[in-house]
């Protein structure tokens, strides 16, 4: 072993970039974009105006305000090719298959994906965020055998996100709950995805091919994926009366309880506190508040046998309730995620390459020093 340093395993506690993008304190329980409180944001703002403050680093006049708008909506409608394409080659995989092959489609229909120039590159990433939800809801429909639905004219990004999903114009409550959800998930610190974004475009790549990267690495169920077991843990316990035992076991055998913990946060995740009320108001209008309630009382026993070690819920535990009390199934919760997290990917690799340096960490070798004799092929 040559080499004497630490090795910090997942990178965890290092320093790789300076951002004035966003803040996850994770001893306090805050998490600001640009100086402003999550919990502000959910209740006072919109998806497109966050999306605005991610990538711009201050909120939208009226002008530019209604400028972005104007360029969502007129961007929300997916080409004729994008739409031929989702619907001849998706459907078999997994949605986030899909996602990631349609978002590396768009870039090869763009001629100027080869260009480094940010403000190019800053085009291109709004054009993807903007086509997001189109895109997403057009995965959707598929998997459900269902014809793709065009945008509304009228509907912001939420609204249209639920109507192109389910042909239906949602409720004010409905798209105010998809509209949280989206600001809840816009951006979140260096966590692997964005990371992963950072990397790809620290290289001179494209962003078509920097959320590409991030929306392969948020498929995994240890980061996007969670949302999606979690909701199956909640139903495999079943009842608020088989909670306590269920978890008391899962906990014996020193199994992991999805939605529970975090690698920043030693206390309750703020975006869960706001998930939480979302998820007790319609779960109880879509039926399924038993669902709630057995959440609520998994909740109770994990912060009575763990919650001293600072493990609460995270942003995944109610989640998937909030999306499945939307309408969609288990296996589009991560598109939406990454939907949403579209907006941090494209801010996060702005501000990055805008100062850039190509990332180049270092292994820590453990292997033969060697030298070892080479044993020709037949005489071994």
């Amino acid at each position: 072993m040559p080499d004497d340093q630490e090795v910090h395993k997942g990178l965890e506690g290092i320093i790789v970039n300076e951002t004035k993008i966003g803040y996850v304190d994770g001893q306090k329980g805050r998490l600001v974009y640009r100086g402003y409180d999550i919990e502000t944001l959910a209740s006072k703002s919109n998806f497109e105006e966050v999306s605005y403050l991610l990538i711009n680093g201050k909120l939208p006049s009226r002008e530019q305000f209604s400028e972005f708008n104007r360029k969502a909506r007129e961007r929300m409608k997916l080409p004729g090719n994008v739409v031929e394409f989702i619907e001849k080659n998706c459907g078999h995989s997994h949605p986030m298959s899909d996602l990631r092959t349609v978002v590396s489609f768009l870039g090869a229909l763009d001629a100027n994906s080869n260009s480094s120039d940010l403000n190019l590159q800053k085009s291109m990433g709004e054009d993807i965020i903007f086509r997001m939800p189109g895109i997403v809801a057009a995965i959707k429909r598929k998997w459900e055998g269902k014809s793709i639905i065009e945008p509304l004219p009228d509907l912001g990004m939420a609204a249209n996100f639920l109507y192109m999903s389910s042909g239906r114009k949602p409720t004010e409550e409905e798209e105010k709950v998809m509209d949280t959800c989206l600001i809840l998930h816009a951006d979140h610190g260096s966590n692997a995805s964005t990371f992963s974004s950072m990397v790809t475009i620290s290289t001179l790549a494209d962003m078509y091919s920097a959320l590409t990267a991030g929306i392969a690495t948020l498929k995994g169920p240890l980061h996007g994926g969670a949302n999606e077991q979690a909701l199956k843990m909640i139903k495999r316990v079943g009842s608020p009366e088989n909670a306590e035992r269920v978890i008391g076991e899962m906990l014996g055998k020193k199994e992991k309880v999805m939605g529970f913990g975090h690698r920043v946060y030693k206390v309750y995740d703020p975006r869960a506190r706001i998930l939480k009320e979302f998820a007790r108001s319609i779960s109880a209008k879509s039926g399924k508040q038993e669902l709630f309630e057995t959440a609520e009382a998994i909740e109770k026993a994990m912060i009575s046998k763990v919650g001293g070690k600072g493990i609460f819920p995270n942003v995944d535990f109610y989640s998937g309730m909030v999306y499945e009390s939307l309408g969609f199934e288990e296996n589009i919760f991560t598109p939406i995620f990454a939907f949403s997290r579209s907006a941090g990917w494209v801010a996060r690799s702005l501000e990055y390459v805008s100062d850039n340096r190509l990332f180049r960490p270092r292994s820590k070798y453990s292997g033969e020093m060697g030298p070892i004799e080479y044993v020709p092929l037949e005489k071994r």
